[in-house]
């Protein structure tokens, strides 16, 4: 197998270029801070392994490549690494939350354990020395505590127990090296020991406070097994070790007591004054990190030997030791028993690596990154330059070349945290919009500023974008405003200068977006925002501090739209394409704002939050066209036409904890996605064949349609759906009629509302039009002619497209009496019978009252009056007189239940 014939260093020689996938991660830049760095391998190869977001990097420092090992859904929340450093744990905290062991000689899983703290995931995790047992605290406020042997296939743990949640969270634990029956565990005001065996798992949380020496003892940081395996340490933030022995001396692990044994702290130990954030035990030292960045080596009996410090150091979060030994600087080379030690990796909470060569002393720093979220990417336009950008909230802009990995150049802006950047389309300039409303315009390769920062928006600047011709530049901001700048004329030389701004929402803009006047050839300007207005700006008519508006147009009627692109020419008529809260994805005439049509998005999780269509490569299919959007934590591409087939779409999960931003390379081959909070940024390469492949796989012309219906083409749905269809066509001719009938595979347009009704799905009288719309002037730019009726296949995909794409949600009705309705004495949430009445006539789409009366007898039941008369429903009182049967105060299951006559769907059990 792969795990058995791997040896060290194996990875990086695999070819990864063949990938079966439509995008392949290619490079994963920052890293999670908050989690040890190990080093694998030391020497001519440096060999490091770290956690980025979801995904565990090994990084071959000096040959420049990366191996990602990639199986969770959720961030990694803690890992460990054997003695030996070939397996490696980590674990999540997910809704799903592993636990996965890797060999990182292959790189292949070996061992993954499902549901193994199911409420709240794994907080911390430890892996024995003899590389068999693994230890985690799940993270929940009452922590359990399991021990796994990994080596076995059983989904259960061979112990556990629950802690107190007096001891406080507990966040870091390690294994007694000798003996894996033992490990110790600490939050910042408690520590703990466990004793296991086949009998259980016991633990003892002995007592310690300031009066118990009279001494400031501060927080707990880390703890370790004394390698005498008679004491155990712990390290606090008041710079002391806390020293515990047992009251009996430790036996070999077959002779093990059947309780725990007895442990006291000694004595506390004041070792400096600074904070200690690292504790180790080295051989036969004590190794100490603290704030202030140094490294202690201390012997047996706590006595210094040894101090690595550097000023550029920043407080540690690691130390690993590579297996190499060294001599350190001032070792006696005739000493009878020389102080051997190793080279190591720091990492420090700023998020910074250094490699500390224990020979010379010398600190040298290997990695960076940034320490707040990065929410800003931006990749240069013009192919010679292959340079992706990235702004973090800390202020710093880095710099890289993509192609080859290679970091170029940064600048640090330490007034305000970077929100947005884009390259204007020359690829001369770039443009940052920071959270404290200013605006920075810089060279694009030396990152000097060009002209004075500007300062106009009252909010973080959320957005920002050049004109096609570099003649404007446009920024949206947190308090709904869009700001104009233009470039000018001045002395000669051009230069930048503030035009206009204007309160054009009301809600958070999404998107602004430059286009093209087709009749003028002059810079265009949208702007949408979650107020479900799509603005557009007259450039050539605004002035100074008065920017000009033509056109407001509301383009949604309950979903939200949340992002906007221009789409690509594949037809005689023009579109903008939207996707909106509701997975849909709908195209607009650029002229008369209509909606042309409405497609199912991809869904993924969640709704598409930004679209941008994928540029082609020289060598690309013209008529081919490609998507590119985020989700809220995926990466996918779309193949174009839309036409909401799901097998044209692929996404694969990128920033658990939130995508911020992405970016396309000038030519289409890589993508880069900025993930937040999680400090990361990263680069994926486009496979486009695979997703062709893909989409063949899926199907023909109405294959993948059919599959989407419940049943598929032979189920009842479609059986049934057979049946209305053809029942209009008889209504059309006249049911009682006995001239000959004329089978068709066509129904008139005017039906449409009839069979979606019939079939479950209730639209709106503003969707209604939208699908009749859609139908009607499908084929009008071409041939100039209106379609007036639909044939069975085309209504299916009508049907799949514009139904709700999550089916019909008794939580969107609940959302809805949460918003109109009233507590009642029960506390529920009600609508009065009145009120209800009156919200149907008066608001939204109003029905009239003898619209009311006729649904309200259709769905209660009433039958018409002896004689065959129908319920006066002109009568005075009217749609009030037929509300006998419902109660004064309506709840949302009365609603369903009883007026909608739906059936609830029972709560599902855990």
């Amino acid at each position: 197998s792969l795990v058995w014939a791997a040896m060290p260093g194996m990875l990086f020689r695999k070819n990864r270029d063949s990938s079966l996938h439509p995008l392949n991660l290619s490079w994963v830049f920052g890293y999670n801070s908050s989690l040890a760095v190990h080093s694998l391998m030391d020497g001519e190869d440096r060999v490091l392994l770290y956690v980025s977001s979801h995904i565990v990097v090994i990084h071959d420092i000096l040959g420049n490549k990366q191996y990602h090992l990639q199986g969770h859904t959720s961030v990694i929340s803690c890992l460990c690494v054997s003695e030996d450093k070939r397996w490696v744990a980590t674990a999540d905290r997910g809704p799903d939350a592993l636990i996965i062991v890797w060999d990182s000689y292959s790189g292949v899983p070996v061992r993954t354990i499902f549901e193994s703290h199911p409420e709240d995931g794994v907080c911390a995790i430890a892996i024995s020395q003899d590389a068999k047992y693994l230890v985690t605290i799940s993270a929940g406020t009452v922590q359990k505590v399991c021990v796994w042997r990994w080596t076995l296939p059983t989904e259960k743990p061979m112990c556990s127990t629950e802690l107190k949640p007096e001891f406080g969270h507990q966040d870091y634990v390690i294994f007694n090296p000798q003996n894996p029956q033992e490990f110790v565990s600490n939050s910042k005001t408690q520590v703990i020991f466990y004793l296991w065996d086949d009998a259980g798992l016991q633990y003892r949380a002995p007592f310690l406070s300031n009066q118990t020496f009279k001494c400031l003892v501060g927080q707990f940081s880390q703890s370790v097994f004394h390698f005498n395996n008679a004491q155990a340490l712990t390290g606090t933030s008041a710079g002391k070790l806390v020293v515990w022995d047992m009251d009996n001396p430790r036996t070999l692990p077959e002779e093990l007591p059947a309780k725990p044994h007895g442990i006291t702290a000694t004595k506390v130990v004041s070792m400096q004054k600074e904070s200690l954030t690292v504790l180790k035990v080295l051989e036969s030292c004590v190794v100490t990190g603290d704030v202030k960045g140094q490294v202690k080596f201390y012997d047996g009996q706590l006595r210094l030997l040894t101090i690595y410090s550097h000023d550029k150091v920043g407080p540690i979060r690691s130390i690993s030791f590579s297996t190499i030994l060294r001599d350190p600087p001032g070792a006696s080379p005739d000493s009878s028993k020389p102080f051997l030690t190793r080279n190591f990796i720091l990492s420090t909470s700023d998020a910074t690596m250094f490699h500390v060569a224990t020979d010379s002393t010398n600190f040298e720093r290997i990695m960076k990154e940034v320490k707040k979220a990065v929410n800003a990417i931006a990749c240069h336009p013009q192919e010679p330059l292959p340079l992706v950008a990235a702004g973090s909230h800390c202020g710093l802009l880095k710099v890289w070349d993509y192609k080859e990995t290679q970091y170029l150049v940064s600048r640090m802006f330490s007034e305000a945290g970077i929100q947005c950047l884009s390259y204007d389309p020359e690829g001369y300039l770039l443009a940052a919009g920071f959270t404290d409303g200013s605006v920075y315009i810089l060279d694009a390769i030396s990152l000097q500023s060009i002209c004075e920062k500007f300062q106009f928006s009252q909010g973080p600047v959320t957005h920002i974008s050049f004109s096609y011709d570099s003649k404007y530049l446009a920024t949206a901001d947190e308090n709904h405003s869009v700001t104009v700048y233009k470039r000018v004329l001045q002395n000669g030389s051009r230069c930048w200068e503030h035009l206009a701004g204007l309160d054009s929402h009301y809600k958070p803009i999404r998107s602004i977006l430059f286009g093209v006047h087709s009749d003028s050839n002059e810079p265009r300007l949208l702007s949408l925002g979650e107020d479900r207005q799509l603005v557009e700006y007259d450039l050539n008519s605004s002035i100074k501090d008065h920017l000009v508006v033509t056109h407001r147009d509301r383009l949604e009627q309950a979903a939200v739209p949340l992002c906007l692109a221009w789409y690509p020419q594949l037809s005689t008529e023009s579109f903008f394409l939207t996707a909106n809260s509701c997975y849909k994805m709908k195209l607009y005439n650029v002229t008369t704002k209509m909606c042309r049509k409405t497609v199912l998005g991809p869904t993924y999780g969640s709704p598409l939050e930004k679209i941008q269509i994928l540029p082609r490569t020289s060598s690309a299919d013209p008529q081919q066209h490609y998507l590119v959007y985020i989700t809220k934590d995926k990466v996918g591409l779309q193949i174009l036409p839309v036409d909401g087939n799901p097998h044209k779409s692929s996404a694969f999960i990128c920033h658990p904890d939130g995508a911020s931003d992405f970016a396309t390379s000038h030519d289409g081959r890589y993508i880069f996605t900025a993930g937040g909070k999680e400090r990361t940024f990263m680069k994926w390469k486009v496979n486009l064949p695979a997703l062709d492949a893909a989409a063949f796989l899926g199907g023909e012309d109405l294959i993948p349609f059919y599959n989407l219906l419940n049943g598929g083409r032979e189920g009842e749905f479609f059986r049934e759906l057979e049946d209305y269809f053809y029942y209009v066509q008889l209504c059309s001719q006249g049911i009682d009629t006995m001239e000959k009938r004329q089978v068709s595979t066509h129904i008139p347009l005017e039906e449409i509302p009839s069979v979606m009704r019939a079939i479950g799905f209730y639209p709106s009288e503003e969707e209604i039009e939208e699908m009749i719309n859609e139908v009607k002037f499908s084929k009008y730019a071409d041939t100039g002619e209106q379609v007036i009726k639909i044939n069975l296949g085309d209504f299916i995909k009508l049907y799949i497209n514009h139904r709700p794409a999550l089916g019909l949600s008794m939580k969107t009705i609940q959302r809805a009496f949460q918003v109109l309705g009233y507590d009642n004495e029960k506390g529920d949430k009600v609508i009065d019978t009145g009120d209800f009445l009156s919200l149907l006539q008066c608001r939204g789409e109003q029905m009239t009252e003898d619209e009311l009366a006729e649904c309200l007898i259709t769905l209660l039941g009433r039958r018409p009056r002896e004689g065959g008369s129908e319920p006066d429903t002109c009568d005075p009182t009217g749609a009030a007189a037929l509300t006998e049967e419902i109660p004064a105060e309506i709840t949302t299951e009365v609603f369903v239940a009883d007026i909608l006559s739906l059936p609830i769907a029972k709560p599902e059990k855990k």
